[in-house]
């Protein structure tokens, strides 16, 4: 079993990779990651050019939803993005935002960081700001941000409660977040949970939905919402990679289910850090 170190730069180097894709190549795989499948082209992502503030140059094809859409945005917010990549989401939250605004996108994949500022400057935005950083450790002060987002991030990192920590951490009183994120609905063959590729590709990198939505109670949220679900199938051509055909039937007939979610939650207003127990 990898260490989370070792996951981590697992993670670092294929999406240093993944940054030099076109955006065709990302979308018939999981998340960027190999695999590419012949059978269905898109197999995660949303579609995200009917959204105002759509960069072509900074859409990747890497998401598995569209949390910026329901992230309820407003004027002069200052909006976090996490794995922010080429800059996508933090440009059309920018548009949200407004110059009166900030945007700040966080990744920790240097290419991915030079390729969201080329796009930035590109655009001539002004208030949308790159940093290179883990999440789980954020560069940015507490009590910062009106609203977080992320899109198919958090099933990357293996410590998925210290991010949510993160997330109360750096929102305002009242401030929320909209993720879109890969959970599970039951047990994942244990060569899709152990191929590294698979990992990077953000399925087998992902726990069970019930968890999921427990870490986010568990870190002192409210208002937790699930603004949308869909299922995630994985084609053959993909499967047939890491199991045989008595695996893949057997997989199929389990009832186990991949799901792509966006969630909704709320740092209430007059409370400190849980667990502290004045909440």
């Amino acid at each position: 079993m990898q260490t989370e170190q070792e996951l981590k730069e697992l993670v670092r180097q294929k999406y240093s990779e993944i940054a030099l894709q076109d955006k065709e190549t990302n979308m018939s795989s999981c998340c960027g990651s190999g695999g590419c499948s012949t059978e269905v082209y898109n197999i995660m992502s949303d579609d995200y050019t009917r959204l105002e503030g759509y960069n072509a140059d900074a859409d990747l094809g890497l998401g598995c939803g569209l949390p910026t859409e329901f992230a309820q945005i407003k004027e002069g917010d200052t909006v976090i993005d996490l794995g922010s990549g080429a800059g996508n989401d933090c440009f059309v939250a920018r548009r949200a935002t407004g110059e009166k605004g900030k945007v700040i996108g966080i990744d920790f994949t240097e290419a991915m960081i030079e390729k969201a500022r080329a796009n930035a400057e590109k655009a001539g935005y002004n208030n949308v700001e790159f940093r290179q950083g883990d999440i789980e450790k954020m560069p940015v002060t507490a009590n910062v941000a009106d609203v977080v987002v992320s899109n198919c991030v958090l099933n990357l990192v293996p410590n998925k409660n210290g991010v949510f920590k993160e997330i109360f951490r750096v929102l305002k009183p009242n401030g929320h977040f909209s993720i879109s994120d890969v959970v599970l609905d039951g047990a994942l063959p244990d060569k899709l949970r152990n191929v590294a590729e698979m990992y990077a590709g953000c399925i087998s990198g992902a726990i069970q939905k019930e968890e999921y939505m427990g870490l986010i109670k568990a870190n002192g949220f409210t208002d937790i919402t699930l603004q949308k679900e869909k299922a995630i199938v994985v084609p053959d051509d993909i499967l047939n990679q890491y199991l045989n055909a008595d695996e893949i039937a057997a997989f199929k007939n389990s009832g186990m289910g991949i799901y792509s979610i966006t969630v909704f939650a709320k740092k209430p207003v007059a409370c400190c850090e849980p667990g502290s127990g004045c909440c």
